[in-house]
């Protein structure tokens, strides 16, 4: 009885949330009663309460192996520590988006709670929150429906949670990944309350530029820590490979990215009004396309969930929806949006409004790149696919542009010309300095450095040069320095550096040794020790060891291929040792005839910098909440 519990409650919030949305608007639209917008609230607050209570019973039944449970049964097992075995929960669709719509509902509920009751958009906020939260409870019970149940003969035990996903990154990823994506619902439903209302000498954004950069570094995080996992698990190159769920999660980055700096310009000058109310819709609406194309099945992906039509109608519609209705409303009332303060040529503010524009120019090349081959297949019978190569393309100039404007718009000026010559002048040391460095990592490289690469040599070492000269010249003259400005945007310079760095110098061999082989390229040795086999709880492991040696240094390796007792899976575990500059990066492959085993060896330099970076960022994002900003 107990998943059948679970199971109500679901249900009670959702016709909880849709009696809240439905009091809302009747009381919005007539007598406007304190009494019956406490029961909005209220009623709201009841539905929250359910939701929360079911996902707990949920994880309850995951911990305590009801295998009755069909979902639990798919992906779960009664030998998986309590970590995994709650872990499971998210580890396909159906768990996934009860997750994603708790979290939703959890953003929501503690927003309201902070905002007071006698602001003049909390109704409106409730309503749309309602509607929102009702129309995802829907596709879930209705679609995708994570308390079926085995009955009468219940599986002994379960399936086991797929190995590949049995690792605490991956565990910790995608609810980080879900908070960042469905924070930026009270932005969107904020901005659409703030339109309703009407009231536009209202300043809407001093209410959620907090949340707003909250949910910005859960959804940097999130993004690293996939990263992250994607290199020691699955041997990615530890950034970008453009797979179109990895698109889809850099959209709705790119569009925050650009919504968090035009709200400080807004903050700062009441400029780019309209255009931060865009952007601030683009994100969630984004967010929602991006949950369509994962749980569609309209694409092929190690990342995608479902293969459901049903689903992938349900969700197409209700986003469709949501995001006509959201930019209908800004359409509607943009001539009353209209701000006669224009942005001053040559102020800092002008410099953000081009890099947002390069920033939305990427986000459309991204979409029109997933698209694409959607469009081509509906009208051919052929498939096609659009790669790096593509993007990478397009990302050179537009990160190469922003490097620039970015170094420019240091040393300027909210709301003020800035003095052109002055400007350049100041420009001119980081930029001679960035040239020199990358013309020396050209000359000196053993290595052929392509165009790209050295575009990303250079517009890291410019923006990192030109924020360290300015941080020197303030510190030096007691002047007021931006830290939270100078951190991250110090990160995404290391970012491009550490990117191009890793793109450039790494190497990759592909061996076949015996045991007792040795191989030797420039200072370096490997040698193949040994073979063992072995057993755990839930696999049975072959496992290598090797010995590298650089440089005097000795490094022991074991990396290992495991094949699991239930699923039958055979997974290769990575064995990775860091130095400052770089990891040796092992794993093995096949026994072949002969006896010999095959490895792929890589030395990847600076790939720890990359997610160091990403931490940078995010740090600055959430220094913000401690210093004081001017």
């Amino acid at each position: 009885m107990i998943p059948e519990f679970s199971h109500l409650l679901a249900i009670l919030s959702a016709g909880l949330m849709l009696y809240s949305s439905l009091i809302g608007i009747v009381n919005h639209t007539s007598d406007k009663s304190h009494k019956l917008r406490q029961l909005t609230h209220n009623t709201f607050n009841a539905a929250a309460f359910f939701l929360f209570l079911s996902f707990a019973v949920f994880i309850y039944l995951a911990i305590q192996d009801d295998f009755s449970v069909a979902y639990i049964a798919s992906h779960s097992n009664s030998d998986l520590p309590i970590f995994y075995k709650v872990s499971s929960i998210w580890s396909a669709h159906e768990g996934s988006m009860f997750l994603w719509i708790t979290f939703l509902v959890g953003w929501l509920w503690l927003f309201i709670n902070h905002t007071k009751n006698d602001h003049e958009f909390f109704e409106l906020i409730i309503i749309f929150s309602a509607i929102l939260i009702f129309g995802f409870l829907l596709f879930l019970l209705a679609t995708s429906s994570p308390f079926e149940r085995i009955l009468p003969v219940t599986p002994l035990n379960g399936a086991d949670i797929n190995p590949v996903l049995q690792d605490p990154a991956l565990a910790i990823h995608p609810p980080m990944l879900y908070l960042g994506y469905v924070g930026f619902a009270i932005p969107f439903i904020y901005i659409i309350s703030f339109l309703i209302n009407g009231n536009f000498a209202f300043e809407w954004h001093r209410e959620i530029k907090s949340w707003s950069l909250f949910a910005w570094a859960f959804l940097t995080a999130g993004i690293g820590l996939g990263s992250w996992w994607a290199y020691y698990e699955l041997g990615w190159g530890g950034y970008w490979f453009w797979d179109p769920v990895e698109n889809v999660a850099l959209m709705p980055w790119l569009a925050a990215t650009a919504f968090t700096h035009s709200m400080h310009a807004l903050n700062k000058s009441k400029v780019l009004k309209s255009w931060t109310l865009f952007l601030g819709l683009s994100v969630f609406a984004l967010s929602l396309f991006g949950a369509f194309i994962v749980r569609s099945g309209v694409i092929d992906s190690v990342h995608s969930f479902a293969n459901d039509p049903e689903r992938g109608l349900f969700l197409l519609i209700f986003v469709a929806l949501i995001t006509l209705f959201a930019l209908t409303i800004l359409v509607i009332r943009m001539p009353k949006l209209y701000n006669n303060k224009a942005v001053v040529s040559g102020s800092k503010e002008s410099y953000l409004s081009l890099n947002n524009i390069l920033m939305v120019t990427s986000i459309f090349s991204i979409f029109i790149g997933v698209m694409y081959p959607l469009i081509y297949e509906t009208f051919n019978s052929n498939s096609v696919s659009v790669g790096p190569p593509f993007y990478n393309t397009i990302f050179a100039p537009l990160i190469f542009i922003a490097a620039i404007i970015i170094s420019i718009s240091i040393n300027s000026s909210w709301q003020r010309t800035n003095n052109l010559k002055k400007i350049l002048k100041r420009f001119f040391v980081p930029g001679i300095l960035s040239v020199l460095s990358t013309y020396f990592i050209y000359t000196s490289s053993l290595y052929n450095i392509s165009l790209l690469q050295a575009i990303g040599f250079f517009s890291g070492f410019l923006i990192i040069f030109s924020y360290l000269i300015a941080m020197f010249n303030k510190l030096f003259d007691k002047a007021y320095l931006n830290w939270p400005s100078t951190i991250s945007h110090l990160g995404f310079g290391l970012l491009l550096l550490s990117i191009a760095a890793n793109s450039t110098f790494s190497i990759e061999k592909n061996l076949k040794m015996n045991i007792n082989d040795s191989f030797e390229f420039g200072n370096s040795k490997l040698t193949f020790n040994n073979i063992q086999f072995g057993n755990e709880d839930n696999f049975e492991r072959i496992r290598a060891s090797l010995l590298f040696i650089e440089n005097g240094k000795i490094f022991q390796l074991t990396p290992e291929k495991r094949r699991y007792f239930t699923r039958g899976q055979i997974t290769s575990e990575t064995d990775i040792k860091s130095t400052f500059l770089k990891d040796i990066y092992i794993n093995i492959g096949e026994q072949i005839e002969d006896n010999s085993w095959t490895f792929r060896l890589q030395l990847n330099y600076f790939i720890k910098w990359i997610w160091f970076s990403i931490f940078l960022m995010t740090f600055g994002i959430l220094m913000r909440f401690f210093v004081r900003a001017k």
